[in-house]
């Protein structure tokens, strides 16, 4: 869906949709009546499963890392993963790495970030194994308690961080900072409460 778009699952065919019908790219019904409606897709593919395009699709699906929202959510087999990625690469994008472990999106990225206090910019390599292991459980935290709401809230009832560059930090008051990078994703931090790691030696 790129960077747009979003699934909505309803209990029967009779629950009204919370999205116009004209925005609806797919609607998928299984025999018990619920029904999944994707809104706002730019991009739309059907495949068949003898597509050899779809075997690509299951190969990707294999490598992915264990779900934060799984009923049973392995922060082991999550920590195992990150341990195998570079240490010079920063926690920002191993947190959007989904072979490390699926369900962290851009927002999370930083609302995860914030509330451990660690700028996304920090080396993986410099963080202990407690610290690491606070990080994905914060991270299962906020998502799972955002399920089905409808609205994302990690502070409050609202976001912490990201989307509000120059407005206050909600713990320190100073104001929060973005930068885009080269794949045109923002991460929002507070300068303050998340001071950058300082460049390292060459």
């Amino acid at each position: 869906m790129q960077m747009t778009g979003g699934w909505h699952v309803y209990p029967d065919a009779s629950t009204r949709w919370r999205r116009p019908a004209h925005t609806a790219r797919v609607v998928l019904r299984v025999d018990d009546g619920t029904t999944a409606v994707c809104f706002g897709a730019p991009i739309v593919e059907l495949r068949r499963e003898r597509d050899e395009r779809v075997t690509r699709a299951t190969r990707m699906l294999d490598n992915l890392g264990p779900d934060l929202c799984a009923a049973e959510f392995d922060v082991d087999a999550a920590l195992e993963r990150m341990a195998a990625v570079g240490v010079d690469t920063e926690l920002g994008a191993v947190l959007l790495d989904q072979r490390v472990a699926a369900g962290i999106g851009n927002v999370y990225k930083s609302e995860v970030c914030w509330a451990e206090r660690l700028s996304p910019f920090t080396p993986i390599g410099s963080l202990d194994d407690a610290t690491r292991r606070r990080i994905y459980e914060t991270a299962r935290h906020q998502l799972t308690s955002n399920l089905g709401t409808g609205r994302r809230a990690t502070y409050g009832r609202g976001l912490a961080v990201y989307g509000r560059a120059r407005r206050p930090c909600p713990r320190c008051r100073a104001p929060i900072v973005s930068r885009r990078d080269q794949s045109a994703r923002s991460t929002y931090w507070c300068p303050r409460c998340q001071p950058e790691p300082p460049p390292s030696a060459p």
